[in-house]
């Protein structure tokens, strides 16, 4: 067993078991790319068995903090149905959703979706994209699914030094291998396909968000809803469920779009009450501030604006700029549902940024819930990083 040693001082963050160890804080020694190595203290002492990655700034991910355990098939196995069993305790109103979320469920780089009979997984980092073949096997025993498409093409391999990668890891040679899957989210239908789509296929973590965003729809009688970056509608339909008589989808991408509006046929929805707008949404914004138009309700769900704090000055000003425009063209006593999903940005800031976006609009507003991703999206005590998806739903005064 190959053994990695840390600087002194530098072993604290794993005795607090924080799984991440980086390239600064190691003295010596080196593996291969997903090698299992021993992480020792300066004068020796065992700390943790992890993954190594020479191409990442995370030079060593851990699997586990006990020295008698080891790193084989069947701790992948144990690892995935220990996971697969809390989601069960959890009762998900839905039959798609996240089953393996990396750090939290002990297993660093990997996520893996459960949309209907098919899973969708991500192999993120080194350690897990080294035992893809043990972890394949173990999901389709926790889950009797027979179906496994992977999505490595996150952005996050190259980083990993891994080449992206997307297909199917298993399927019955009986099967066609058609990767479109029709999910049920709330009594909602919604179509997901797990090679197109964003992220593994859908955007699960905000599930409970949207059903929250369609009760407080009908409890504030909103009937004018705008949803800014919405992807293929799910807080559309929420809306609409909640009663409201119209609802804007803006959205950079037609097909997303074109997905949102079948969406509304497919739950029975009366097209009229939907638009569909292939726009920027900051300018659409800003044009509808212009025309005098307003909505009793507006959902603002953009993608990472700070993958790292490195990023959180720029972010910061861009989020502000979505936020202090959506004030403005909220009615009175409208509802805002705002978000964050950038690791750099924590729920701190992602306040504060809010704040200063209200007090630029010349608005002040009943800050009525925080908002976070849905349980099956854990965070740990020890993990904080993985809390990535804040929110707040303001009442405009």
């Amino acid at each position: 067993m190959k053994v990695v040693k840390l600087r002194p001082g530098k072993e604290r963050s794993l005795l607090k078991r924080h799984p991440w160890v980086f390239e600064g804080s190691i003295a010596s020694g080196r593996a291969d790319a997903g090698e299992t190595v021993r992480v020792e203290g300066g004068e020796g002492q065992f700390l943790a068995w992890g993954a190594y990655s020479p191409a990442s700034l995370i030079r060593v991910r851990a699997w586990s903090f006990d020295a008698a355990e080891r790193i084989d098939a069947s701790f992948f196995a144990s690892r995935i149905h220990r996971a697969v069993a809390l989601r069960k305790r959890l009762a998900i109103a839905s039959d798609a959703l996240r089953l393996v979320h990396g750090e939290a469920d002990g297993l660093p780089g990997l996520i893996v979706d459960c949309y209907g009979d098919t899973l969708c997984a991500q192999f993120l980092a080194a350690g897990v994209e080294r035992w893809k073949t043990a972890i394949a096997d173990a999901l389709l025993a926790a889950t009797g699914c027979a179906r496994l498409y992977e999505r490595s093409d996150a952005s996050v391999r190259e980083l990993e030094g891994l080449a992206p990668v997307s297909g199917w890891l298993r399927k019955p040679s009986s099967d066609g291998g058609a990767t479109a899957v029709t999910i049920c989210e709330h009594g909602w239908r919604l179509a997901v396909d797990v090679a197109e789509g964003h992220k593994t296929g859908y955007y699960l973590d905000q599930r409970d968000n949207r059903l929250r965003f369609s009760q407080l729809v009908r409890q504030f009688g909103c009937r004018r809803v705008f949803n800014g970056y919405s992807y293929t509608g799910g807080f559309s339909i929420a809306a609409l469920a909640g009663g409201a008589e119209h609802v804007l989808s803006v959205d950079s991408s037609a097909p997303a779009l074109a997905r949102a509006s079948e969406h509304v046929a497919l739950n029975g929805f009366d097209a009229a009450c939907h638009e569909a707008l292939d726009a920027d949404v900051n300018a659409s914004l800003r044009r509808l501030i212009d025309e005098g138009t307003a909505f009793d309700a507006i959902v603002l769900d953009p993608p990472k604006f700070a993958p790292t704090a490195a990023h959180a000055e720029r972010a910061a000003r861009a989020y502000k700029d979505i936020n202090r425009l959506a004030f403005k063209l909220l009615a009175p006593g409208g509802l805002l549902f705002t978000f964050s999903c950038s690791g750099g940005v924590d729920a701190s800031l992602f306040h504060k940024i809010v704040a200063g976006a209200g007090l630029d609009a010349g608005v002040d507003g009943y800050l009525i819930e925080r908002l976070e991703a849905a349980p099956d999206h854990p965070t740990t005590v020890t993990f904080p990083e993985g809390e990535y998806l804040k929110g707040l739903a303001i009442l405009k005064q």
